[in-house]
């Protein structure tokens, strides 16, 4: 595999454990969501470009 879909792998899974449904996250609105899935979008078009 390569570090880019390594890398998409893991944002992946942080996106995912980022969701706030935990009691604890509550309170933490949708910003930990958006925040990585902004990352997630940049990494895919920098995979998708070919420049990772």
């Amino acid at each position: 595999m390569t570090l880019g879909t390594i890398l998409l792998i893991v944002l992946v899974l942080l996106l995912v454990g980022a969701l706030p449904t935990w009691g604890h996250s509550r309170s933490w609105g949708y910003a930990p969501t958006g925040g990585l899935g902004l990352v997630l979008i940049i990494v895919l078009i920098l995979v998708l470009m070919g420049k990772i």
